[in-house]
């Protein structure tokens, strides 16, 4: 309970630094028209409607604003007036306005004051501004009115505070660190990924490293599938919106999907695939099916498309095409228990292996009853999939947080969560129970007792969508992969022009063992450059020879972890190369 204290104490603290932002704003722009100014997880923000394009330079001095206004000790007074005297005080403030004329009849319209400063809020806030004294701001972005891309672009600053000057040093010191390991900046510089402006936005472009990452990604899912009894399947990247009327897809998602055609005037319309379900459930349907086929357990290396907005892209992590490690398995209800965990052990294998599994969390997704067009189905059905889903989740000992209007709109699901060097969260994996949408393809298998009757599907990700998992990689390592997965494994660097045939039958012998990502560094440049430029690469090892190792048939190895590992046979090396990446070595 002291820790949820401690928190609520920060958070009041933090939005009371949001309104000290606001008030230090009016006070220097003041034609300024006010929004919204939540504390957040990692601080706060406040939107402001102005000309006037926020730029470093004006953070520095809303700083010193800020300053000033807690040396004033400013009394923060709560207070509250009816609807049409809160309108009149809000009169210059179209923002506000519109969060009053929304609230409910019957509800408290509640204003802080601080000086000259008033604004329409619920609070809590510290009770002067003096208390406002670890803060610093951080950015200015643009950031569409209540989120919406159809609304005004507005300018959100945002900030953090905290109780004391160390926790917010400490704190600064960790978002210096974040912006190092920032996919979006690392995975450019490490010549990953790239994007171009007139291909669009969202879609990147894979550089020879990133696609060598992903595909070695995909192997392995796929291999690894292959042992747990995964079937392989490949199926069109598009179809048309029969198959999503089908579905429910073009009801519930289409907003979500590109649509190719005129759907009021074209006999035929199609649509990109946001997700493989309606695709893989004709493997199902190819002939009739008995308990006996049952599980059937069907994956993909799939392509998806989703029509995301614009203001959502980020690097990697939020994209428009993307890969993902997706499956469908269709089962009898006995069987789903057994099912369900096979499912969560095969995501926890992927994470863990990956190194990735100590920082998620889960959440169970369930429906939102008071939103009744989002979904499909009855709400006996709902509660039946999520007492099912449940009862699973607890007998698994899975710790989860619920989601309420979280679910897919056909099913719960359980979403493998996990924060991003910046603090934003997203879904990484998820594992999803439908008894839904087999009855409506007619999906039906003859039971033991000769009647026929609907799987349970399992919707499910091994390791989620590839190009996140890439930007969460970039971000864990800081660019410096395991040795497995980096896309160039070893380096080798001769000391002189003379040595280079010595290398190159190095390079021969470790390519023959099967460790086949190694380059030659043949140029005319010397050893501490080439050492110093693949150290910034972040190549795992370097190989270094010159007269002497030739002499003695060794090579001088350095470790981009260990540093220099001396002299060793060139079998030697090889032998615990091979062991650290057939072991996937963290």
């Amino acid at each position: 309970m002291a820790e949820i204290t401690e928190m609520n104490e920060l958070q009041t603290l933090r939005h009371s630094a949001s309104h000290v932002l606001a008030q230090a704003v009016k006070r220097l722009f003041p034609d300024t028209k006010l929004a919204i100014g939540p504390a957040i997880d990692t601080g706060f923000y406040y939107d402001f409607d102005t000309e006037h394009a926020f730029t470093p330079e004006d953070l520095e001095a809303l700083e010193k604003e800020m300053k000033k206004i807690a040396k004033e000790n400013l009394k923060i007074e709560r207070f509250e007036l009816p609807r049409a005297e809160a309108l009149e005080l809000m009169k210059d403030e179209p923002y506000k306005l519109e969060l009053i004329n929304e609230l409910p009849e019957d509800a408290v319209i509640s204003f802080y004051k601080q000086g000259e400063f008033t604004d329409l809020c619920a609070g809590p806030h510290v009770n002067y501004t003096s208390k406002i004294k670890a803060y610093k701001l951080l950015s200015a972005t643009g950031a569409y009115w209540r989120g919406d891309e159809h609304n005004k672009m507005l300018q959100r600053i945002y900030g953090t505070a905290f109780m004391t000057k160390p926790e917010l040093e400490e704190h600064l010191a960790q978002l210096e660190e974040a912006k190092k390991r920032d996919h979006n900046k690392l995975g450019r510089e490490l010549e990953l990924f790239t994007t171009v402006d007139y291909i669009g936005q969202g879609l990147p472009i894979m550089l020879p490293k990133g696609a060598r990452i992903i595909q070695l990604l995909q192997r392995w899912v796929e291999d690894e599938e292959q042992k747990r009894g995964w079937q392989l399947t490949k199926t069109p990247f598009m179809a048309k919106s029969d198959l999503y009327k089908i579905s429910g897809h073009w009801d519930h998602y289409k907003d979500g999907m590109f649509v190719l055609g005129d759907p009021e005037n074209d006999k035929e319309v199609y649509a990109l695939r946001p997700m493989t379900c309606p695709f893989q459930y004709q493997a199902f349907l190819n002939r009739g099916r008995s308990y006996r086929d049952l599980p059937m357990r069907l994956n993909e290396t799939s392509t998806l498309f989703r029509n995301e907005a614009s203001g959502e892209m980020h690097g990697l992590i939020r994209v428009r095409q993307f890969t993902i490690s997706e499956g469908h398995l269709m089962c009898t209800p006995e069987q789903l228990a057994d099912e369900f965990r096979g499912c969560v052990e095969l995501m926890k294998y992927m994470l863990t292996t990956l190194g990735l599994y100590e920082d998620v969390s889960y959440r169970f997704s369930q429906w939102d009853p008071n939103d009744r067009e989002k979904y499909i189905g009855t709400p006996e059905q709902w509660d039946e999939a999520q007492g099912v889903m449940k009862e699973i989740l607890d007998d698994l000992g899975i710790d989860y947080k619920i989601g309420i209007g979280e679910a897919a709109f056909y099913g719960p699901k359980l979403d493998v969560q996990i924060k991003n060097v910046h603090g934003k969260e997203d879904t990484l994996i998820t594992i999803q129970i439908d008894q839904m949408l087999a009855e409506k393809f007619g999906m039906e298998y003859v039971d033991k007792d000769g009647t026929k009757k609907n799987p349970y599907i399992i919707h499910r990700t091994s390791i989620g969508c590839y190009e996140r998992t890439l930007a969460l990689l970039i971000e864990k390592y800081a660019g410096a992969f395991p040795l497995w997965l980096a896309p160039v494994q070893i380096r080798l660097l001769p000391i002189a022009d003379r040595h280079l045939d010595y290398m190159y039958e190095i390079k021969k012998k470790l390519e023959a063992s099967g460790i086949i990502r190694v380059e030659v560094d043949d140029r005319s440049e010397k050893l501490g450059y080439k050492l110093r430029e693949a150290q910034l690469e972040k190549i795992p090892y370097m190989l270094v020879a010159g007269d002497k190792d030739i002499e003695n048939n060794v090579i001088s190895v350095r470790s981009r972890k260990n540093g220099d590992m001396g002299a060793m046979s060139i079998d030697d090396f090889i032998k615990m190369a091979k062991e650290e990446i057939d072991t996937k070595k963290l």
